[in-house]
């Protein structure tokens, strides 16, 4: 190593010359880091420093200053930069020679390392060795590993801990850039480094054991012990010399488990247990320091994180951690870390996390190995230790070992082993504690998970799906456990439930109508409880399905039913005043009635007839109250209509006195109209579903309700008024809307909330709900919605669905599209004409809807709901009236048009529909806010969906060439808009918060439009067959579908045909590219990825515009920050797009040549290595070397960029949180496509 030094150094003719460029440098530096220097001059210096960095001596000057001890730290390191500099920009063109002698001047700066020298300096010359070794070792330099070595004895003989701490963090380093994270240097080489790594970390007696028959190494092995054995050793020596806070064994073991963690992810099994690794590191469980025990545990967590181990690796790794001894240690680590929720160490609070993770990973093991499990492990202990993990206060340490938990009641082996069962009765304990919804509980309530959630949780999206999710494991356990053992589950979930209801305001104030609120402590047990009657249901439901296959019917069964029977008519008999507990106790005695209990007929007309009579007292004087009453009577219609859903044959059988007693009640002043309509769906539903009725009669009674509403949609006086924007405006009572604001001078208002409404104004707010409940909108949004909800095809109920509307969709839909145009074109500025200019802000104002979602809006459900009813009498409200009855218009048009799709070619055969439609639903989309744009979306991938396959060339084309031009015109200028606010805003708080909340409406946009393109060219797009149904009634059958589909084009092959919908739908996504959301750009370099080969024979034209355009904006994304969790993505679709085209276009190859820095030299030797790469992580790190020198950060340290304040490291982290909350908005519309409640959330 010491030929390093001054031998290396080029020979000069004069050492004064030599000397003087080095002289400028320190004087250069001084300026720099002098506080006096004036402004000039420090820039001046500064131009000078990083001028000096591209000179040809630049390293040799490097090296003398990082080498001259008697200079400042600073001017030492900035020496170590110029080194730097020369690796990363000049290293490919040195001959071997200059290589070698940069080595060796970084070799003998590492060998000189001692204690004195700042950390800083010894870990950029650690960088600076790793730097050479992903580029050199196994290749020029073999014997980097015997030089490692002989540094770490040195280390120890002298002694120097720099030094040693110096090996560890190469080693670190080095296996962390090869193995862990995405290096464009370490991935150029990444198969010769990892045979590199593996040869000098695995004991040799592990290779001649197991591998004897393995390729010899080129690479120079020191020892034969390896690394894994020394770091071990060397571990247990600092282990013995007693590991305390901030002693030097503690600094020693925290290095060095650093590196083993590095190591656990890729070493091979053998190796870690021949080296002892899982008994070393698990005695730095026991010390007395939260960092090394931090530290051991992340080690443990990443070995058991391993995918695959192979029986004798389990063995000789895995099950010593599960033996008595091991086991009580563990516990007995658990229950010495306490961590007090009103003063929460963090150090202590993140160790008690990461461990629940690391047991949660060893316990997935048992699951794994559950047939090979060894007879001396310490199941019931193992199993002790993951329920007193999920029995902690925190929900985040919990929640692994509940998961755990899970996994282990759902295992057919495991489930039923004996050492499971003691644990049942207290995981249902836990399982009910644990169901409370604690979003709903004070935030300044002294329950212990409350205070740790607030602590663990800044968001009120996180907060959402994090305890959605915990809810599910809880709720999960309940239903493995009824699986398993229904008999004695539900007597003990019933006999909790009834002791809840005994006492449920015991230790609460009583119920009062001045004093309620919603979701008091005693309405969220009642709720946590019914929710574990719920999930036992689920489970007993899945022992039902299973039990029926046995030849013989399980005893006790019919007994266990009666008694859920009886409970069930308690439960109804029983007096609850709080409107939300009345609510709950529908929900659930409907759900008993429609699983467990349905051929009990009695207890469900019981349900029905305490559904229809229930009447709560009215308290208008309570906002939260009134609220409250409302959820209850719309829960009511809801569930009479999943009755009517599931028991039509039994509703049937007493269909004549329920008509006469739903007319009673509809005869009532006090029944709202959407009330009525829901009573009349439901005797439709019964009608429509039931097999108990002739079809005569049935045909009779279904009709009876149609027939009224195809009558109002051909009113001649409504068709007439539709054919402008004003007689749209005089059907909704809007056209005295523009003369009452004008003559208040509503501009001048400056709080529409605090301006009370006069008498005219709240009569122009009556007038429009009047005028909504004349048009057939809403009645014929509900019947339609109920003809095709949980439809099968083929099935009788669909084919009468299918005639009962086969002539009434073509009446309907001419006004309806006009409904729906006019309704867009009334967020169009444009049409409102004679408006004086100063009203305009405050139209656009008065459109923007009110609504409140998880993670966007400010504030509770109910604190929204609440605000909303205190403003219903001021301008407020009447600006709430004005925009719900636009929104009703078109969102009721977008909910029968999707049902209307249902119907198949009742729907798309209409040949003059799509143009039309089209136009309709796209015209004036531009003019609607992000969030309504949403909406639009969401209903329209629906109607894209359900196109039978015959039928997309003629009714697809227009809409999604409509489609993609207004998606892209509407979220592209969103993004630029935000994105030029983001750079000129200078607001404090209240700005960032309405910032944050217009960017996550626009990212759900975004994503909402990036997930409709992802699924037309999904190449496994699901239902790909003809959708239409073959089996229909004859006569309604049209020719099209009589032909033979079999040779259809695929809906991605269609797409990809069709130039009209290609071309915007490349364009929407070639921006998407640039847009500041990194899922979506995710989303669409992976649809990219998928159509770049495509066009590799032909279609030039996309061909070319991919190689210029798409191109272009990868390479502008790869050099932002912003794209750093993408960046490799970026750099993959940038070596697909030059690779596949290359050959037929010199376009890639002119566009890389035009970016600074670049030389047809560097662009010629990546395109030909690129043909060779024989891995995707070589071609895209071909393409991160290649555009590296565009970038002033590296890419590794890309994510470690500070943040520009806290309030900006919140914004982003609530922005993160919104796109988890919004997946599982997505998953569950895909479940749930009905848009009928989507009106509920708005005012």
């Amino acid at each position: 190593m010491n030929g390093g030094g001054e031998a290396a150094v080029p020979p000069t003719e004069n050492g004064a010359q030599q000397s003087q460029p080095l002289h400028q440098l320190k004087q250069a530096l001084q300026i720099v880091y002098d506080p006096h220097s004036s402004n000039d001059d420090r820039k001046s210096a500064g131009a000078f420093l990083e001028a000096a960095k591209s000179e040809k001596e630049a390293p040799f000057h490097g090296f003398k200053l990082a080498h001259d001890r008697t200079l400042e730290p600073v001017v030492r390191h900035f020496g170590l930069l110029l080194l730097e500099n020369a690796l990363r920009y000049s290293w490919p063109d040195y001959t071997v020679s200059e290589s070698t002698t940069v080595r060796n001047w970084i070799l003998s700066l590492a060998e000189n390392v001692n204690n004195s020298d700042p950390a800083y300096l010894r870990n950029k010359i650690a960088q600076l060795w790793v730097e050479v070794a992903k580029r050199q070792w196994d290749n020029e330099w073999l014997d980097m590993d015997e030089l490692l070595v002989r540094l770490w004895e040195n280390a120890a003989v002298q002694p120097n801990a720099a030094q040693r701490d110096l090996v560890l963090f190469i080693l670190e380093t080095l296996v962390d850039d090869i193995f862990n994270r995405e290096d464009s240097v370490a991935g150029l080489r990444n198969t010769p480094l990892s045979k590199a790594c593996f040869d000098v970390f695995t004991p040799l007696s592990v290779f001649n054991t197991y591998y004897s028959q393995r390729e010899l190494s080129t690479v120079n092995r020191c020892g034969e012990d390896g690394w894994l054995v020394r770091l071990v050793r060397l571990l247990d020596g600092a282990l013995d010399a007693g590991v305390k806070e901030n002693s030097e064994a503690e600094v020693c073991s925290i290095k060095i488990l650093g590196v083993l963690k590095a190591c656990m992810g890729w070493s091979i099994s053998k190796a870690v247990a021949a080296s002892k690794v899982v008994e070393t590191v698990g005695r730095s469980l026991m010390v007395e320091s939260t960092a090394v025990q931090m530290i051991a545990t992340e080690c443990l967590h990443t070995l058991f994180s391993k995918p695959f181990f192979e029986d004798d690796d389990f063995q000789s790794l895995v099950c010593p951690m599960y033996h008595s001894q091991t086991v009580e240690l563990l516990k007995n680590i658990f229950n010495w870390i306490r961590v007090d929720p009103n003063d929460i160490n963090e150090e202590r609070y993140m160790f008690l996390k990461r461990f629940s993770e690391m047991i949660s990973n060893l316990g997935s093991f048992i699951e794994d190995k559950a047939s090979s499990l060894p007879n001396e492990i310490d199941l019931p202990g193992f199993l002790g230790l993951a329920f007193l993990i999920a029995s902690h206060d925190s929900l985040a340490i919990s929640i692994p070992a509940l998961n755990l938990w899970t996994k282990i009641l759902r295992s057919e082996i495991l489930g039923q082993v004996e050492a499971v069962q003691p644990f049942t009765p207290q995981l249902l304990e836990l399982a009910t504690t644990r169901l409370i919804r604690y979003e709903s509980m004070d935030e300044d309530s002294t329950n212990p998970s409350v205070i740790f959630l607030n602590e663990d949780l800044d968001t009120i999206p996180e907060r959402h799906a994090f305890l959605g999710n915990y809810r599910r494991f809880c709720s999960s356990i309940v239903e493995s456990i009824t699986r398993r053992r229904p008999f004695e589950a539900f007597p003990f979930i019933i006999s909790n439930v009834d002791n809840t209801l005994s006492s449920l305001y015991s230790n609460e104030p009583p119920f009062t109508f001045e004093q309620y609120k919603k979701n008091s402590m005693p309405f969220l047990r009642v709720d946590s409880q019914f929710s574990v009657v719920e999930a036992a249901l689920k489970g007993y439901m899945k022992w039902s399905d299973a039990n029926a296959l046995e030849p013989v019917p399980a005893s006790g069964r019919d007994e266990l039913d009666q008694n859920l029977e009886s409970w069930c008519q308690q439960i109804l008999n029983k007096n609850f005043d709080d409107p939300l507990i009345k609510r709950r106790v529908i929900q659930l005695m409907v759900t008993f009635s429609t699983t467990a209990l349905d051929n009990r007929p009695e207890l469900m007309l019981k349900i029905l007839e305490h559904i229809l009579l229930t009447r709560p007292t009215e308290y208008a004087a309570n906002h939260a109250y009134t609220d409250a009453v409302k959820e209850l009577m719309n829960v009511c219609t809801t569930e009479i209509q999943r009755l009517a859903m599931k028991m039509p044959d039994h509703l049937m059988v007493v269909y004549d006195q329920l008509q006469s007693k739903i007319n009673e009640i509809s005869a009532g002043d006090a029944v709202e109209d959407r009330t009525k309509i829901a009573f009349h769906t439901f005797l439709f539903t019964i009608n429509h579903r039931t097999k108990n009725i002739d079809p005569e009669v049935r045909k009779q009674r279904l009709e009876s309700y149609i027939v009224p509403v195809k009558q109002g949609w051909v009113d001649p006086n409504m068709t007439e008024a539709l054919q402008t924007f004003q007689g749209f405006c005089r059907l909704l009572g809007l056209d005295r809307v523009q003369e009452y604001l004008t003559s208040r001078r509503v501009h001048e208002i400056p709080d529409f909330s605090k301006h009370p409404l006069d008498p005219e104004g709240q009569a122009l707010q009556n007038e429009l709900t009047e005028k909504f409940k004349a048009l057939p909108i809403r009645a014929t949004k509900a019947f339609i919605a109920v003809s095709t909800e949980k439809l099968k095809r083929p099935s009788n109920a669909y084919n009468i669905s299918c005639s009962l509307w086969h002539d009434a969709i073509p009446m309907i839909l001419p006004n309806l599209l006009k409904f729906m145009s006019n309704a867009h074109g009334f967020h169009n500025p444009q049409n409102w004409q004679g408006l004086p200019p100063e009203l305009q802000p405050v139209v656009k104002k008065i459109l923007t809807d009110r609504f409140w979602q998880a993670g966007i809006s400010t504030g509770s459900r109910d604190d929204f709901y609440e605000n909303v009813t205190k403003t219903k009498n001021t301008m407020e409200g009447l600006a709430s009236s004005i925009r719900g009855a636009i929104r009703m218009v078109r969102e009721s048009c977008y909910s029968i048009l999707w049902c209307m799709s249902r119907l198949d070619i009742h729907f798309y055969g209409l040949d003059e529909l799509p143009g039309p439609l089209a136009l309709s639903l796209f015209n004036d989309a531009h003019a609607l806010s992000s969030h309504q744009m949403s909406i639009l979306l969401n209903m329209t991938r629906y109607i894209i969906d359900d196109c039978p396959t015959p039928f997309r060339q003629h009714f697809l084309t227009p809409l999604l060439a409509s489609l993609f031009a207004q998606v892209d015109a509407k979220v592209s200028g969103e993004w630029n808009e935000l994105i030029e606010k983001g750079q000129i805003s200078q607001g404090g708080d209240a700005q960032l918060a309405e910032e944050m909340k217009e960017e996550s409406i626009l990212r759900q946009l975004t994503y909402t439009a990036v997930l409709i393109v992802a699924g037309l060219l999904d190449p496994q797009r699901p239902g790909e067959s003809n959708l239409a149904n073959t089996n229909m009634l004859p006569h309604l059958a049209l020719p099209e579908m009589q032909a033979n589909n079999t040779g259809e084009p695929s809906m991605r092959e269609f797409i990809l045909s069709s130039d009209v919908v290609l071309e915007p739908l490349i364009l929407f996504c070639t921006h998407a590219l640039r847009m500041r959301d990194s899922r979506c750009c995710g989303i669409i370099i992976r649809v990219f990825r998928s159509i770049v080969p495509e066009f590799q024979a032909d279609r030039a034209d996309i061909r070319e515009f991919i190689c210029r355009e798409v191109l272009m904006a990868s390479i502008d994304s790869l050099h932002e920050d912003y794209f750093v969790d993408v960046q490799k993505d970026l750099a993959q679709l940038i070596s697909t797009i030059c690779l596949l085209y290359s050959s037929a276009s010199q376009t890639p190859r002119n566009l890389l040549l035009s970016l600074p820095g670049i030389t047809e030299t560097k662009v010629d030797s990546c395109f030909k290595r690129l043909s060779a790469a024989q891995s995707t992580r070589h071609q895209r790190a071909l393409f991160l070397e290649l555009l590296d020198g565009l970038r002033g950060v590296p890419m590794s340290e890309k994510g470690k960029l500070p943040r520009a304040s806290k309030q900006r490291a919140a914004a982003e982290k609530e922005r993160k949180g919104l796109q988890m909350q919004q997946q599982r908005y997505a998953e569950e519309r895909q479940k749930s496509p009905d848009l009928g409640g989507v009106a509920d959330m708005f005012a």
